[in-house]
């Protein structure tokens, strides 16, 4: 794989596929919001077909994709699967009840949970900066929810349910990242996605299971925004980000990431005519400054 990163690398700037990607994942709320189908079937369906347009390039560029991984690989692989089947299980759910603007904001504060989770696990160094960065995200996150608290105009159905479910993605999302981050320094891109994607797929499935919701039955316009999901932030998004790790530092990486909130506030505004309130907007820019302050400070950056 590193040979196959090599030469993609040499055709594609990495700072060009993250610009891609970045713009790729800032779509997936909006898919999200398109869709009329339970938001569990949409999340499974969206990393079901994500893994089935990875795979046969997997078995073009890898005789055997999984040679290289071992019990420990397989094991920390099938955590990340699980944690990312989470991740999307609540992220998804978020956007039925609180506004693109503050899900997809508290959702990306993972990375201050990646450093705490970092620092306590894998015992790594926090340093003052990381510090102030996640109290000032902390106070921002906060901030978000003061409109509903006072029973002020916030938007959706039920913010403070929604904003809730959107920070246990964002739990989720963190211990995917530790779940995985030692494992993607010595096992191939496209293998270890297929098997934490297979996990996550499952991991959905069994969740649409005690729903009850169907996995069949829906129109065209219902397949053609899974399929979009798939390709836009599935393979043009989360899987170039991984790809782009081989190649820029991963403190750029979780940087740049700060944009998905931004882009997807826009796309929400232009698409679904959905103005977020003042107050949200003071602590969503509250938000992405902690984050990228903790981003900045930690020495070794994590990756999504």
């Amino acid at each position: 794989m590193a040979e196959s990163n090599a030469e993609l690398s040499g055709q594609i700037s990495p700072l060009t596929g993250l610009s891609v990607a970045i713009v790729a994942v800032s779509t997936s709320a909006i898919l999200v919001r398109w869709s009329e189908a339970p938001s569990i079937v949409a999340a499974f369906y969206r990393v079901v077909l994500t893994t089935s347009l990875l795979a046969p390039l997997a078995f073009a560029r890898h005789r055997n994709p999984f040679a290289s991984f071992q019990r420990s690989h397989l094991l920390g692989a099938t955590l990340a699967g699980l944690a990312l089947s989470v991740h999307f299980a609540a992220w998804f759910e978020s956007l039925a009840w609180t506004s693109v603007a503050a899900s997809v904001t508290i959702v990306q504060s993972q990375p201050l949970l990646v450093a705490v989770g970092a620092a306590l696990l894998l015992d790594e160094r926090v340093t003052g900066g990381t510090v102030v960065g996640i109290l000032v995200a902390i106070v921002g996150i906060a901030i978000m929810s003061v409109p509903d608290l006072l029973g002020g105009a916030a938007v959706g159905a039920d913010p403070t349910y929604g904003n809730g479910l959107a920070l246990l993605g964002a739990v989720a999302a963190a211990a995917y990242v530790l779940a995985g981050r030692s494992i993607r320094q010595r096992v191939a891109l496209l293998p270890y996605v297929l098997v934490v994607y297979a996990v996550c797929s499952i991991g959905l499935l069994a969740v649409v299971a005690v729903q009850g919701a169907a996995l069949s039955g829906y129109p065209p316009r219902e397949w053609l925004l899974f399929l979009g999901m798939a390709v836009g932030p599935g393979v043009f998004g989360h899987t170039v980000l991984n790809w782009a790790l081989a190649h820029v530092e991963s403190s750029v990486v979780s940087v740049s990431l700060l944009a998905e909130p931004i882009g997807a506030s826009v796309l929400a505004l232009v698409l679904l005519a959905e103005v977020p309130d003042t107050v949200t907007i003071v602590g969503g820019v509250v938000v992405l400054t902690g984050i990228s302050l903790t981003a900045r400070a930690r020495p070794n950056g994590d990756d999504l």
